[in-house]
């Protein structure tokens, strides 16, 4: 894959020249974030039409809930395949292909008779998503040097909040224009000339690819242990949660076993033939490791807190899907704002950063689980908007800068295939955390006679310990740093 080593802890590399900077490197990163966008606004927007969807096709509760599931499953297999294919085959190529690939099916989307044909089209659509989100980052790192490096990371993390933000806002008033009976189509629809522009820019911006690396073949083994220790442990934590019902903690055990055995598989697989899907000797290097499972417990505890709101607000409060967007939106904002700001500054504080991002984020939640318990009144959008600001705030010093301190001494050459690691990661957490938090919320909210002031309470409260676990990670690095030096 590439000469590089962990020794004692450090990420040791090969000597290389370092590469002439691409002049046109802003711009080819911009296409990737447009493209980014597209694949992340598919997931909030769709959240908002499902109940046009549901009128529209006249689906069942099981298929409307693989509209959302399959999406996520589907995207969450291709991760890291297709991080391997990046890097072996070339990014510039399955970038374009998955681009392609996730512009057409969106068609098919949008132009489905049934809800079978809508799931098989998500499925479709997830999986090629999964096969273009690992190129962005990977082309990151082959871009970028550095300060820079930081500075994208940074816009990658601001990208990342707008798309939360504005998917709500544009579902919402594609559906109130189109009506509701076919307005989902069109959100759909709206990824067919942003995947055209995109894709002609991306022909003509994004760097060649040097050619396919010498003896590099896909680990089809790893690749079915992988997917299988996915499947079991996403697929039942999106059904009970979709389902309102319990987790069934066997079927995510068989998922832990089976991922265990991928890991044994990949040293076994790295000893004997040296191009593993995974080098998981990446795992001995201490600021990746951390910075994976700050990831990890951070979206699970970040994913859980929109999915109760997006209920308080609709279901609690009354609020339309559009309203319920526009009252959510200050904290993707203060992200948005955040997180371009971070990525500038990330290597002159290093991961002290993190903790000042998780620790706001911890005490500005606080303050919004407390104040929904005490307010639930008709202005609790204008009462919340102050804390969540600051939570969006935190937030924005926490996802960018982590990524860039995870990935700083990874060979460019790895960087499809250990950025698909952290993402995979971060899938695995947002499902644990929407299961941890969504059974706190529907637990409450059943004992308490639907009192939904109480349940959002305690739901935010089960967002903020994710959050708090995640905040310890990055304190303990800090003084474990520390003490090493």
């Amino acid at each position: 894959m590439c000469s590089a080593r962990c020794d004692g802890g450090d990420l040791v590399q090969a000597a290389a020249p370092a590469p002439e900077a691409d002049p046109r490197r802003w711009r080819a990163f911009a296409v990737c974030l447009m493209a980014g966008f597209m694949t992340l606004l598919d997931v909030s927007v769709v959240n908002v039409a499902l109940p046009s969807v549901q009128a529209g096709l006249r689906t069942s509760p099981a298929q409307l809930s693989w509209v959302v599931a399959g999406y996520t499953l589907a995207f969450g297999l291709a991760l890291v395949p297709a991080g391997r294919l990046g890097d072996g085959f070339g990014r510039r190529r399955v970038f374009l292909l998955g681009l392609a690939a996730f512009t057409l099916v969106s068609a098919v989307c949008g132009l489905s008779a049934s809800g079978g044909w809508l799931v098989g089209a998500r499925l479709g659509q997830g999986a090629a998503g999964g096969l273009l989100t690992p190129q962005i980052i990977g082309l990151m790192q082959q871009l970028f040097r550095g300060r820079e490096r930081g500075t994208a990371a940074g816009f990658y993390g601001s990208m990342v909040a707008a798309a939360t933000a504005v998917g709500p806002l544009i579902g919402g008033s594609l559906i109130q224009i189109a009506g509701s009976a076919g307005g989902w189509r069109w959100v759909f629809f709206v990824n067919l000339p942003i995947g055209v522009v995109t894709f002609a820019l991306g022909v003509r911006l994004l760097p060649r690819d040097r050619g396919r690396e010498r003896g590099a073949r896909l680990d089809l083994v790893g690749v079915v242990l992988l997917g299988a220790g996915i499947t079991a442990v996403i697929l039942p934590l999106i059904q009970a949660e979709g389902a309102g019902r319990s987790v069934p903690w066997t079927r995510v055990g068989l998922g832990v076993v089976l991922l265990a055995c991928f890991v044994a598989w990949e040293r076994d697989y790295g000893r004997r033939k040296g191009t593993p899907l995974v080098d998981l000797h990446l795992l001995h290097h201490r600021p990746y490791a951390i910075g994976a499972i700050i990831g990890v417990v951070y979206f699970a505890g970040y994913t859980g807190l929109v999915f109760v709101l997006s209920l308080y607000f609709q279901q609690g409060l009354g609020y339309s899907a559009l309203a319920a967007g526009a009252a959510g939106a200050p904290f993707s904002i203060g992200s948005s704002a955040s997180a371009a700001l971070s990525g500038r500054v990330t290597y002159r504080f290093g991961r002290p950063l993190v903790v000042a991002g998780t620790l706001t984020v911890v005490l500005a939640l606080t303050a919004v689980g407390l104040l929904i318990r005490l307010d639930g009144g008709t202005w609790t959008w204008a009462v919340l908007a102050g804390p969540l600001l600051i939570a969006g705030v935190g937030s924005g010093m926490v996802i960018g800068p982590n990524l860039t301190l995870a990935l700083q001494h990874v060979p460019p050459a790895q960087g499809g295939t250990t950025a698909a690691v952290l993402q995979t990661g971060q899938r695995l957490g947002s499902a644990f955390g929407l299961a941890v938090v969504a059974s706190t919320f529907l637990g409450a909210l059943a004992t308490s006679h639907r009192d939904f002031s109480l349940a959002a309470g305690r739901g935010v409260f089960a967002s903020v310990a994710l959050v708090g676990a995640a905040l310890l990670a990055a304190v303990a690095d800090v003084l474990g740093s520390t003490h090493r030096h």
